[in-house]
């Protein structure tokens, strides 16, 4: 199934278009997509080393995968968050979710542009633009988890420099990651006016160690890691924002957009989910006829194939409300927990029409069940997202 398609697996439900794709972005897409198909065969290696081999970020970025919605001047590639988002779809359809680009473009560099300084702008997006520079976003901490406004890691100011004492955890790119968006509390006193985001480099960084590479259920090729902060000492230019204080307000600003993108690569894996089960099942014979023969197998996919497409008509509708700027957090959140919930019940019911070979992970089907669980869990627990939505109400 080609990411720059606009027809989806939904025989006989007709031609559904998604308003936000216009030829420049399905050509994004299918780039994309071949980009990711290709590399398949590496899977198992990645799997094995928690980790993609580093030159696949810079062949990305040859190929202008990288930072799509970042303007030219910076090093991006001058589109809108469309282009980004037709990537990032791309990656969920093929399945091979190792490589950490999401948090890279779709969440650091978006930091970068919206509050960073001139000066900020020109010193680190280029670099993710090329992927000479890998970037992680550093939020969750051990005892904490959704709760962002009870940061422990403190920065406190030092002349010229904060020095930063804490640790983070379940960190995407945190292990092979040169340029990190830490979330900090430098004033105690203030609660979530006193949270801050600093950016810093992990190169010649004293006191900053990378800990483990966290033994995950799924996803086992990206890079999840827990990082430590030891009186590390981080420039005060460093500062998103030129201002203390404004941290929680910028990631209250930004998260629906993290939102939306997990929204679509939900929306994505129950596209390929379904389009990989009718393949399997009008092939694979049992009691003298297919398993798409029996009553149950078409319920069950029909079933499946309604909320898909109920799931695609939503998602596109906030995707488009996003780039007209008018995607409210509520809305964010309540397509963010209910396209994720719904991935879990599709995969799932998918996998029992696959019997005992939907639980091998030689069948792309058994990794998309393994994938999909923790999509209810990041970006704000889905338990976080219905008190923002009821908050709404």
């Amino acid at each position: 199934m080609s990411a720059g398609t606009e027809t989806r697996p939904l025989r006989g439900a007709g031609r559904y278009v998604s308003s936000w794709r216009d030829d420049e972005v399905r050509a994004v897409g299918s780039l994309a997509e071949k980009f990711f198909t290709d590399l398949l065969p590496h899977r198992e290696r990645w799997e094995a080393q928690h980790q993609v081999d580093p030159e696949i970020w810079t062949n990305a970025g040859a190929l202008g995968l990288l930072c799509c919605s970042i303007p030219e001047q910076y090093g991006g590639g001058g589109g809108t968050f469309a282009h980004d988002l037709a990537v990032m779809e791309a990656q969920s359809l093929v399945g091979e979710l190792s490589f950490g680009n999401p948090v890279h473009s779709g969440v650091v560099a978006h930091y970068l542009l919206t509050y960073g300084t001139e000066e900020q702008r020109h010193r680190w997006l280029p670099g993710m633009a090329s992927g000479e520079t890998v970037a992680a976003v550093a939020m969750s901490e051990p005892s904490g988890g959704s709760d962002l406004k009870n940061l422990k890691t403190k920065a406190v100011r030092e002349d010229d420099s904060y020095v930063v004492n804490g640790a983070k955890t379940f960190i995407s790119n945190g292990a092979t990651a040169d340029l990190i968006l830490l979330a900090v509390k430098t004033d105690s006193s203030a609660g979530t006016r006193g949270i801050s985001l600093l950016v810093v480099e992990t190169a010649d960084c004293p006191g900053f160690t990378r800990g483990r590479v966290l033994d995950k259920v799924g996803l086992l090729g990206q890079d999840t890691a827990e990082l430590f902060f030891e009186d590390v000492r981080v420039p005060t230019g460093h500062l998103l924002g030129e201002v203390e204080g404004q941290g929680f307000a910028q990631m209250m600003s930004s998260l629906p957009q993290e939102r939306l993108y997990i929204g679509l690569q939900a929306v994505a894996a129950m596209e390929a989910a379904l389009t990989e089960t009718i393949a399997y099942v009008k092939s694979r014979q049992a009691f003298d006829q297919t398993i798409f023969d029996f009553q149950n197998t078409k319920f069950v996919l029909a079933e499946c194939a309604t909320v898909t497409h109920a799931a695609r008509v939503f998602i596109d509708s906030c995707i488009q409300r996003h780039l007209d700027g008018e995607l409210d957090s509520a809305t964010a959140a309540m397509a963010k927990w209910w396209l994720t919930e719904q991935q879990g019940v599709v995969v799932d019911k998918c996998v029992q029409l696959f019997g005992g070979y939907g639980y091998m992970r030689e069948y792309k089907i058994a990794r998309m069940y393994a994938d999909a669980r923790v999509q209810r869990i990041y970006g704000g627990s889905n338990e976080t997202m219905k008190d923002i939505v009821a908050r709404s109400l």
